[in-house]
C-alpha cells in the first residue's frame, strides 16, 4: 500500500475513533465523497497531492492533504466549529502507518465559504503531511 493511502486510512481511522466529532457528524459524516441527498453535516477528503520528497539517504514524500467540511446553508458555525475538530485531531497527530514513518502532519490553513450553487457552507481544512519509507522496508 502507498504511503498516501496509509496516511488515509490513518486519518480515517483517527477520526472516525473520536466520539465528540461522531456526535457532530454522525456516523455516516465521514465520507470519501459529497453525495447530493445525504445528510449533512459530512466531512470529506477532497483532494491529495504526492510528491516526492527524497533525500539523498531517505525515500519520502510530501502529502497535500484537503479536507471539506458541508454544512447545510444556516451552517457555517457549524462548518467551522467541525473544522476546528478536525484540525484539533489531526494537527501533529503521530499516526501510525503501516510500512511508512509519518515525520509530520501540519495544518497549514482553514478556509469556510458558502457555495455559490448550492447555498452550503464549506469549511476547507489544508494540511501538509511528511512521510518515509521505514528502514526494516529497504532491508536495512
Amino acid at each position: 500500500m502507498s504511503a498516501a493511502n496509509q496516511l488515509l486510512a490513518a486519518i480515517h481511522e483517527r477520526l472516525t475513533d473520536d466520539a465528540e466529532l461522531s456526535g457532530m457528524i454522525g456516523p455516516e459524516g465521514l465520507r470519501d465523497r459529497l453525495v447530493s441527498g445525504r445528510k449533512l453535516p459530512a466531512a470529506i477528503v477532497a483532494d491529495l497531492a504526492s510528491n516526492d520528497y527524497s533525500t539523498a539517504t531517505e525515500t519520502g514524500a510530501e502529502h497535500l492533504l484537503t479536507l471539506e467540511v458541508w454544512a447545510d446553508a444556516v451552517g457555517r458555525k457549524e462548518a467551522a466549529t467541525i473544522a476546528e475538530r478536525l484540525r484539533m485531531l489531526l494537527n501533529d497527530a503521530p499516526l501510525p502507518l503501516e510500512t511508512h514513518h509519518l515525520v509530520g502532519l501540519l495544518h497549514l490553513s482553514t478556509r469556510t465559504r458558502r457555495e455559490a450553487k448550492t447555498g452550503l457552507h464549506v469549511a476547507e481544512i489544508r494540511f501538509r503531511a511528511v512521510t518515509e519509507v521505514m528502514v526494516e522496508v529497504l532491508g536495512g
